[in-house]
């Protein structure tokens, strides 16, 4: 690996190990701390900043900032609480964007054609988590599955 490669590397763990943005840090400081967010999303009174670790990473940071340029809030979203609220709820894709972020995965033939999108979380598991987001734009259905990294070395096996 060249020194570059080495240079971007390092730069990726260290943004791992950030520290989320307290209440009232300004959102500049935010972005010359946490860099470029990978989405950005409009909120009713300002925007979230979306920071997401994928395709293979396991976690995106959310962080909301109101219409005056501060941080009211900052969260790491892949996680089971923020999966159930999805399960139970009835999502738009822009909305399910909003909520999980970037999914590290989007494959066609969904339930009911469309995509699937997945997400892998920090967990002991191999699990990832699915959503099916029908051609209409709505989230037809959301559910665990085994995340086919893990099974990468079984291939070949009967």
């Amino acid at each position: 690996m060249g020194r570059l490669g080495a240079l971007a590397v390092l730069a990726v763990l260290g943004a791992c190990a950030l520290p989320p943005p307290a209440p009232g840090t300004a959102r500049d400081d935010v972005l010359r701390t946490w860099g470029r967010p990978s989405a950005r999303y409009t909120l009713p009174a300002g925007e979230r900043l979306e920071y997401a670790t994928g395709p293979n990473g396991r976690t995106t940071w959310m962080i909301d900032v109101d219409g005056a340029g501060r941080v009211t809030r900052s969260r790491q979203v892949l996680n089971e609480l923020e999966f159930e609220a999805v399960q139970a709820s009835s999502l738009t894709a822009d909305q399910l964007l909003m909520r999980l972020g970037t999914p590290g995965e989007r494959k066609s033939g969904g339930y009911a054609g469309g995509q699937v999108w997945s997400w892998r979380y920090p967990t002991n598991d191999c699990l990832w988590f699915q959503s099916s987001v029908a051609e209409d734009g709505h989230v037809t259905g959301s559910a665990y599955a085994v995340d086919p990294a893990c099974d990468a070395h079984d291939q070949g096996r009967p």
